[in-house]
């Protein structure tokens, strides 16, 4: 008993510090700006492709969709302010139609779900994301389609 609530206690102690985790020296927080910047250019030009045919993907009417001031969300883009909520990013891939984790990727986000798989088998999934690194696409989708289809 103690040690099942001791590795439930670890689980949750490991979930919360990855999801809070941020360095603070200077090189990491230069990549977050980075990132943020990089985030925002590409949701800028997202809703800017849109609205030129259609006028609903405005700053401001974009940002009632999905539930932000229209100022933050116009900070999002300029890359003053690092992304959202991974709530938020996701109602923005939506509104969007883009894909949800691409957009999370570019936050330097990882999606809560792919996080909690990751922690029930941390050390199996690090190495093989690490054997992977070097792989082409057309390595990882054949790989994909094998775990996919069971082939």
């Amino acid at each position: 008993m103690f040690l099942k609530s001791f590795s439930v206690n670890i689980e949750k102690a490991y979930l919360s510090s990855i999801k809070n985790w941020r360095l603070t020296n200077t090189v990491q927080k230069e990549a977050d700006e980075t990132r943020a910047k990089t985030f925002g250019q590409h949701l800028r030009s997202l809703r800017e492709q849109r609205r030129t045919v259609n006028r609903r993907y405005s700053v401001r009417q974009t940002a009632e969709r999905i539930g932000v001031e229209p100022t933050h969300l116009s900070k999002i883009e300029r890359g003053e302010v690092f992304p959202p909520s991974e709530e938020a990013v996701r109602r923005l891939a939506a509104d969007l139609g883009e894909d949800a984790d691409l957009l999370l990727a570019m936050a330097g986000m990882v999606a809560n779900d792919i996080l909690a798989i990751i922690v029930k088998r941390p050390v199996l999934f690090a190495e093989l994301i690490r054997r992977l690194e070097d792989a082409t696409d057309q390595e990882l989708g054949a790989f994909v389609y094998e775990i996919r289809n069971g082939t």
